[in-house]
């Protein structure tokens, strides 16, 4: 029977998160990195890529970037291929990064409709096919799919994201189903509200902050950091028999009808 420590650790593999270049992609890789894996960070902005690099080096983790926009899906099959060959392996794969593109759906186009679906899903399932692919002759794989709150319920005037995210749960159920004989398993990680930059259109807003901070059971919002226990368990041993799972990570938002306090 293994430890509960070599359960969690993560030497000698490889992984692989998109969206590194901030928030919740940077802590994610630094945790994979302080679990023991080899980590390729992923993203479009190269300073702050290379920040994440920094940061994950001066940790003792071994990191190198690729940096390519999701939209180009054929630069996904070149990053993973990249990847194969300078480390012979993949064994995880985080799909973090996303976007979202407001406004009422009555305004909207197919154009925004695509923009953000060709990165929230479409670039999703290219690198999960790919990894898969030596996941599969190694016998061993985690795909972690960054999802949301929001692949459960709905909000308005972001149909596409809502429609995106919950697309992300889907096919990270299907994938499990597919692959679990294959020794792989398939997970959709389902955050909430989180301090980062993806939020500052909503925290610029007089009043939103605290609006949302109302309706989560834990009354406040969440720290990028907190995700470092949760990924880490998806991505190792620890999480073997857990695949096709939507696991939420939000405070409390989505599973508590929280009213406002009654002075």
């Amino acid at each position: 029977m293994s430890s509960i420590a070599s359960l969690f650790s993560l030497h000698g593999k490889v992984a692989f998160v998109t969206g590194a270049s901030g928030g919740l992609g940077r802590a994610m890789a630094l945790a994979l990195a302080q679990a023991g894996a080899a980590v390729v960070v992923a993203g479009r902005h190269a300073a702050r890529l290379q920040q994440t690099v920094d940061l994950l080096t001066d940790a003792g983790a071994a990191v190198h970037s690729v940096i390519f926009d999701l939209a180009d899906h054929a630069a996904g099959v070149r990053a993973v291929a990249d990847t194969l060959a300078r480390h012979g392996r993949l064994d995880i794969l985080v799909n973090n990064a996303g976007l979202n593109r407001r406004g009422p759906l009555l305004d909207s186009t197919a154009a925004d409709w695509d923009f953000v679906m060709n990165t929230n899903m479409t670039a999703t399932y290219v690198l999960t096919r790919e990894a898969l692919r030596p996941m599969v002759a190694q016998g061993w794989g985690r795909v972690i799919n960054i999802g949301s709150a929001l692949s459960l319920m709905g909000r308005q005037q972001i149909a596409s994201y809502v429609a995106s995210k919950h697309a992300v749960a889907g096919f990270s159920k299907a994938v499990a189903a597919e692959f679990g004989r294959h020794g792989i398993t398939c997970n959709c990680l389902a955050p909430g509200y989180f301090n980062t930059e993806i939020n500052d259109s909503l925290t610029s807003v007089s009043g939103m902050a605290a609006n949302i901070t109302g309706r989560i059971a834990m009354r406040r919002w969440g720290d990028p950091h907190e995700l470092a226990g949760v990924v880490v368990f998806l991505a190792s041993e620890a999480s073997s028999y857990v695949t096709g799972h939507v696991l939420l990570a939000d405070g409390g938002l989505s599973a508590a009808f929280v009213l406002p306090e009654i002075e």
